[in-house]
């Protein structure tokens, strides 16, 4: 059955599926940078009145945890990615490579040092291979 992107049980579903992706625990063996919040910008068209965020505690080719909550919460994680519905869509969908979506500001590093993110060029493509590993319900807009 599909999940409900974005939504809790979603944001669980993908650290169920980082930790399972054999690539990402290679790929992000040496990531001791902390946090990343996937921040998701507020759209009335697929229900959500405030930004929220996907917030991974990834360490060492793993995810200890992962909370959907509102972007203000998200704010003190060491990264934070920033981009509007649809450009998440993409991305996560893999339709779009997660760092030429960074580089063309289709997904805005707000918080975090960029040369640590294409430093984990592969292990970014290995969490997005683990998002398009889960049956996602992604809301059509206009």
């Amino acid at each position: 059955m599909a999940v409900k992107f974005p939504s809790p049980e979603w944001t669980e579903a993908f650290k169920n599926a980082v930790n399972a992706n054999t690539g990402y625990a290679t790929a992000g063996k040496t990531w001791t940078h902390g946090k990343v919040a996937y921040v998701l910008k507020a759209d009335a068209r697929i229900g959500t009145t405030e930004d929220m965020a996907m917030v991974l505690d990834l360490h060492e080719g793993k995810c200890r945890g992962a909370q959907y909550v509102p972007a203000t919460e998200a704010a003190t994680s060491e990264f934070v990615i920033v981009a509007e519905y649809p450009r998440w869509k993409e991305v996560l969908s893999g339709e779009v490579d997660p760092t030429k979506a960074m580089m063309q500001n289709k997904l805005k590093l707000e918080r975090g040092h960029l040369p640590t993110i294409v430093k984990f060029v592969v292990a970014s493509k290995e969490l997005v291979k683990s998002a398009t590993a889960i049956d996602t319900d992604f809301p059509p807009v206009g």
